[in-house]
């Protein structure tokens, strides 16, 4: 296993193309404005500079493999910005955006292959464009596609949503879990809140429909990754598991304990703190944890093989996240 390569699952590309395909359509900048008062003027007046000195590494491959070399990463799994899922967008808007999305990424890996490998978007706004979304993605040669923890008014939990989790457990597509934004708001506009508070929040509260409503109960193939470890719920499981155990609204929906849910999904390493990865891995399984840096954002890390050795896993541990499991669910091994 030590042998396999070593894999990041949770590296961004930045699209201009979308960008530059929305820019001032109606409801864009409604949604600008919203996402600006969520993060609050502090955020804004950091994160703009932050991108921006980063746009090389975000969208130049020559300069992104050179990150990884310096990085000790073999092969990176390329999601788009988060910020290019515009679900403010209608029908036809969306249907150009994810388009446009799963081309250019898929053009973006294609400078080297057998390194960068990519995933797509699906507009959750319109449930019934998701399939093809999907197999737009698969179509372009990418490996799958990223969501959010939600769109407007729709949870993961809606049954709209069985036809997507049908599709890719046929393909065997992956799916990556990614929030943007955070519905708590302007409770979280300061001290860039809506970042660490709301991510983590975001993924609990999806993660807990997909378990609670027993869509992975109806979907037990689908390979789902979640960033940013999961958020809160893998260290705070047990709650769910008392709620599930003792009431019976809470254990209506699923048919067994909700931890035992999380040997069934992925994770990435991405939590900031040995000691919470060391119990992702306890409460996950060792087989279910995949690198992540966050490439090339500031809330990433720089070193993504350094911050899990530090966790202290054994080898074997060590071995399979750094990239064993990731080889085999992306199959590059």
């Amino acid at each position: 296993m030590s042998t396999a390569p070593t894999v990041d699952v949770h590296a961004h590309v930045l699209l201009p193309e979308v960008e530059a395909l929305v820019a001032g359509l109606p409801g864009l900048a409604e949604a600008k404005a919203l996402d600006a008062r969520r993060n609050g003027p502090a955020a804004l007046a950091v994160s703009g500079p932050m991108v921006r000195e980063r746009v090389p590494e975000l969208t130049d491959p020559a300069v992104r493999l050179a990150a990884m070399n310096t990085q000790g990463v073999d092969v990176q799994l390329v999601s788009p910005s988060p910020s290019h899922y515009h679900y403010w967008a209608d029908e036809e808007t969306a249907a150009k955006v994810y388009r446009l999305a799963n081309e250019a990424t898929a053009a973006h890996c294609s400078a080297a292959p057998d390194r960068l490998r990519g995933l797509g978007l699906v507009p959750l706004q319109h449930p019934g464009h998701t399939v093809r979304a999907l197999d737009h993605a698969l179509d372009q040669g990418l490996l799958g596609v990223e969501i959010s923890s939600h769109a407007p008014g729709r949870e993961l939990s809606d049954p709209a949503y069985a036809p997507l989790w049908t599709r890719a457990e046929e393909t065997g597509a992956l799916v990556f879990l990614h929030p943007f934004g955070c519905t708590l708001g302007e409770r979280l506009d300061q001290w860039y809140l809506s970042n660490t508070v709301g991510q983590p929040v975001e993924n609990a509260v999806a993660l807990s429909h997909l378990i609670f409503s027993g869509v992975l109960d109806r979907h037990p193939g689908l390979r789902l990754i979640a960033a940013h470890g999961g958020g809160y719920l893998p260290t705070h499981i047990g709650r769910s598991d008392h709620a599930w155990s003792t009431r019976s609204d809470a254990g209506a929906g699923c048919a067994h304990l909700p931890s035992s849910y999380l040997k069934r999904l992925y994770f990435d390493s991405l939590v900031h703190d040995p000691q919470v990865l060391r119990e992702l891995v306890r409460t996950a399984g060792a087989d279910r944890v995949l690198l992540g840096s966050d490439f090339p954002f500031d809330m990433g890390t720089e070193d993504p093989v350094g911050a899990l050795r530090a966790s202290g896993l054994t080898d074997a541990d060590f071995h399979a996240v750094r990239g064993g499991n990731a080889a085999a669910l992306l199959r590059k091994d």
